[in-house]
């Protein structure tokens, strides 16, 4: 027996941020994931890693983390290495980060999304982190698409 599920690749570190439930809000310059409200998401672990630094500014200041703190949420992100289907997340809702938003709601969204720059772009809620008991091998897409995880690696 199988789940089939929608699949979407992250690259590190935010793969593993968001199976270690630090990262809860998703965002996209299009509303990607808004058709997949209250289902389940598999995410892969891209090969290549996430162009930028300033996740490890919003870990540190905003989130007030020591350098081992994040060491070992890198090292955890890592524990099924890349190209895999690593463990799921629910979606929930999809909305546009308004242009105007500043100040404490700006910099909650940021921690909750692991990234500045939000103005403008689709946010969607991710909630309720698991990996899966082991890695499941599969080649990555641009978009969305489905994959088929066997029930014995089901969390």
């Amino acid at each position: 027996m199988t789940l089939q599920v929608w699949c979407l690749s992250f690259r590190q570190p935010y793969a593993g941020l968001i199976l270690d439930g630090v990262k809860t809000v998703e965002s996209r310059w299009r509303p990607l994931l808004a058709p997949l409200q209250n289902q389940t998401l598999a995410i892969h672990i891209a090969w290549r890693d996430w162009e930028g630094d300033e996740w490890r500014e919003v870990l540190g200041t905003l989130l007030g983390m020591q350098q081992a703190q994040v060491d070992r949420l890198l090292v955890s992100g890592e524990r099924f290495g890349r190209g895999v289907v690593a463990g799921l997340v629910d979606v929930g809702d999809t909305w546009q980060c308004p242009a105007s938003l500043q100040g404490e709601e700006l910099q909650r969204l940021q921690k909750s999304a692991v990234l500045s720059g939000l103005h403008e772009k689709h946010l969607t809620q991710l909630s309720n982190p698991r990996w899966l008991k082991a890695p499941l091998s599969s080649r990555g897409g641009r978009d969305l698409w489905t994959v088929e995880i066997p029930a014995e690696m089901l969390p």
